[in-house]
């Protein structure tokens, strides 16, 4: 236990300058090294944070938090499965979909998701009313064969607004000539943007009314698309919606759809902050040689208060008082600056591509548009400051141990 006797030594030898001034140095290079680690792990881990919160944003606003399908078949008592999830506190929105992989042709050809929406329900599943580039969402209009493609995707047909594109699904029909495929030709009528290629390039979007028309499902869906308010919660909530409803349902989650995708956005994020904790970890291990050299340096005193009467848990007090005083304060800096670059990073870029003559991050790279995303989150900072105490308090006990074992005899035998 450390009393007021220990922790005033210790504080008094913090604070007096030093015979010697390398150890001084070497001190203030532990502290540096331990407010780096720590400013370098909180600005690296709200950057990571705000990647993967701006690709989860990205992603569910056109992928719903939950999806309730038939189970083998087309879903055609939708109407009673929107109802039954409106009803819910828990579900914001319900909108019915139709989805089937197509190949489109315009100049060029092209693969994409097909979706038929219900244009008066989407908004309340989806934002891409809220991407669009050109056009609207509602001049989607039954039997009007309107189709709305990613910005991508019409360049990679090479069409743009009102131009015709043809729309070829793998769902065959009898003729007097024999099977063929089904098709129909669309009017472009807008054009969306969401920022990620998964969906601007391979996504194209025509009235519900229109995909049941094309692939002849009369009144059936694919299914029942969810915005939920706690989007970590989908798979419970769905699996209760179908419960409810009463038939054999399948239940999706956008957890499960894009798993691998985010355990390794997890996996990168983890493995990222152990290799910045060995910069607090270096720091740590001068902080070692420091109090080593220090406990060498006052060997006289420690041996003056042994034969005052302190006992050596007193004395090995003393320097772990120091040790982390040491720590403490690379530990603030570090937190206070770490604090400062991340709210601040975005202007140290461009000061840094203006210095450089380059773009660091280009947007048709990084799909970047504005501000670099950071996301500062309190538990990110009280874990770091929780390990680099730990490694600091780690890094004293050897010295500390060292100096409680100092015989008084022997230290002052040349004084």
């Amino acid at each position: 236990m450390i009393r007021p006797l220990e922790l005033a030594i210790g504080l008094r030898y913090t604070r007096a300058k030093r015979r010697n001034r390398f150890i001084s140095f070497i001190s203030l290079v532990s502290m540096l090294g331990i407010a780096l680690g720590v400013v370098a792990l909180i600005a690296t881990l709200s950057v990571m944070n705000g990647f993967e919160t701006e690709l989860r944003t990205r992603i569910l606003g056109m992928v719903a938090h939950a999806t309730i399908s038939g189970v083998g078949e087309d879903l055609h008592d939708w109407p009673q499965a929107v109802e039954v999830a409106s009803a819910d506190p828990r579900v914001l929105g319900a909108a019915p979909y139709i989805e089937r992989e197509s190949l489109l042709t315009g100049v060029r050809s092209q693969g994409a998701l097909l979706r038929g929406i219900e244009p008066a329900l989407e908004p309340a599943v989806s934002v891409v009313g809220e991407k669009m580039k050109a056009g609207a969402i509602g001049d989607l209009k039954p039997g009007a064969f309107n189709i709305l493609l990613g910005t991508e995707l019409a360049m990679a047909l090479g069409v743009d607004m009102g131009d015709s594109v043809t729309v070829l699904v793998p769902e065959a029909r009898s003729t007097p000539v024999g099977v063929v495929p089904q098709m129909k030709r669309f009017t472009v009528a807008g054009l969306f943007e969401t920022g990620m290629q998964e969906y601007d390039l391979q996504m194209a979007i025509i009235h519900m009314a229109d995909a049941q028309r094309l692939l002849r499902m009369g009144e059936g869906v694919t299914g029942v698309r969810l915005k939920l308010t706690d989007m970590f919660h989908a798979w419970s909530v769905a699996r209760d919606l179908a419960d409810r409803i009463g038939e054999f349902y399948r239940v999706r989650d956008w957890a499960r759809d894009h798993a691998n995708f985010f355990r390794a956005i997890q996996m990168e994020k983890s493995v990222m902050a152990v290799i910045l904790s060995l910069i607090v970890a270096v720091a740590a291990f001068n902080l070692v040689s420091s109090l080593i050299m220090l406990v060498t340096d006052k060997q006289a005193d420690i041996a003056i208060l042994r034969t005052l009467g302190l006992s050596p848990g007193s004395v090995m007090a003393v320097f772990v008082v120091q040790g982390t005083v040491i720590g403490v304060v690379g530990i603030l800096a570090g937190v206070a600056g770490g604090i400062a670059l991340t709210l601040n990073l975005d202007h140290v870029m461009r000061f840094i591509e203006r210095l450089l003559g380059f773009e660091l991050m280009p947007a048709d790279v990084y799909y970047i548009s504005g501000d670099l995303p950071v996301d500062l989150r309190p538990e990110n900072i009280l874990w770091i400051v929780t390990i680099a105490f730990v490694m600091c308090m780690l890094a004293t006990l050897y010295p500390a141990w060292r100096a409680s074992r100092t015989d008084p005899a022997a230290a002052l035998r040349y004084e």
